[in-house]
């Protein structure tokens, strides 16, 4: 194997959509507008929750801190992707490109745990509701969502570390909108069965196991939904269990897809296509998921709404 020292690349190029240059301005528009709703829809649910007493229970600050992770994903890659489908070909330096590559996986396995984190508050406010305080109390909720962002780090320093360990000696464009594992990979000038290995056991473990847990958790909740007496109790379960269910099967089936697929799997532009839904639809949908479901969200902001309404008035 060559050593890293022969590595003869210094930079990248990004081709984006290039072989459809017509469909590439277009979509600069609608990735435009996406970028500033996604930032602002889950600004509003960090400023919501921060600020609302009330809110200061796990479930809605396990989605502040899943709004954190979204405004992080649309800003490492939004804007040098907007960069990208306003030009034919955009270059990015090899420090930027480890740079994004690793706060991508970052966001990326931090999302994953603590979408699985969430699922196991609900099992637990549902399925056993008296022991619900004890079960999620401060100390639980925090070992929780520290063992998701100190999970993503370390997936991200590993898996970025090693891939950019390999020789890069031409050619330098990556057939994608951004640095992703799976293309910048296949520019390595070096044997990287080893490492493929690794990132399919590491995404079974990191992507699969959560699922199928949230999944097996949904299957409890779904039990337990079905025998309460209350219809009202039923409809405000489901409501609340939908929208968390909408997000993670968005989530995990494209980015299992994304991360699990044979390096012949799919063309570039269904990869490309795959990688915006779960990079770029799951933040959009994030804020609009779960605040226009929920009431509680709702009457949260209108009470700072009216209380800044209010302020103006004096």
């Amino acid at each position: 194997m060559k050593s890293q020292n022969q590595s003869s690349v210094f930079y990248f190029i990004l081709l984006g959509f290039s072989n459809f240059p017509e469909l590439q301005r277009q979509l600069f528009w609608v990735f435009f507008v996406d970028y500033l709703v996604t930032v602002l829809g889950n600004a509003i649910i960090i400023v919501v929750i921060s600020l609302e007493q009330s809110l200061h229970v796990p479930m809605y600050l396990f989605l502040l801190n899943l709004s954190v992770v979204e405004v992080g994903f649309s800003a490492v890659i939004m804007p040098e992707m907007l960069v990208v489908l306003s030009s034919e070909k955009t270059t990015i330096t090899f420090a930027g490109c480890f740079a994004q590559m690793y706060f991508i996986l970052l966001f990326g396995g931090t999302e994953c745990f603590l979408l699985g984190a969430m699922a196991y508050d609900r099992f637990a406010a549902i399925c056993h509701p008296l022991s619900y305080p004890v079960t999620m109390n401060k100390r639980v909720f925090t070992k929780l969502v520290m063992f998701s962002w100190v999970s993503g780090i370390v997936v991200a320093t590993a898996q970025t570390t090693w891939v950019f360990s390999f020789p890069f000696c031409g050619p330098n464009e990556i057939n994608h909108l951004f640095c992703e594992t799976p293309p910048v990979l296949e520019l390595a000038c070096a044997d990287t069965f080893l490492f493929e290995i690794y990132a399919f056991t590491g995404t079974i473990l990191i992507v699969m196991v959560p699922f199928v847990l949230i999944l097996l958790s949904y299957i409890r909740i779904l039990f337990a939904i079905l025998k309460m007496p209350s219809t009202t109790g039923k409809q405000k379960a489901f409501s609340t269990c939908a929208s968390h269910l909408t997000s993670v099967t968005l989530f995990y089936g494209t980015a299992s897809m994304t991360y699990l697929q044979p390096k012949s799997g799919y063309s570039p532009e269904t990869k490309k296509l795959m990688s915006l839904a779960y990079t770029l639809l799951t933040p959009l949908l994030n804020p609009l998921i779960y605040s226009l479901r929920n009431s509680e969200m709702k009457r949260a902001l209108m009470k700072l709404w009216r209380r800044k309404v209010d302020l103006h008035a004096f």
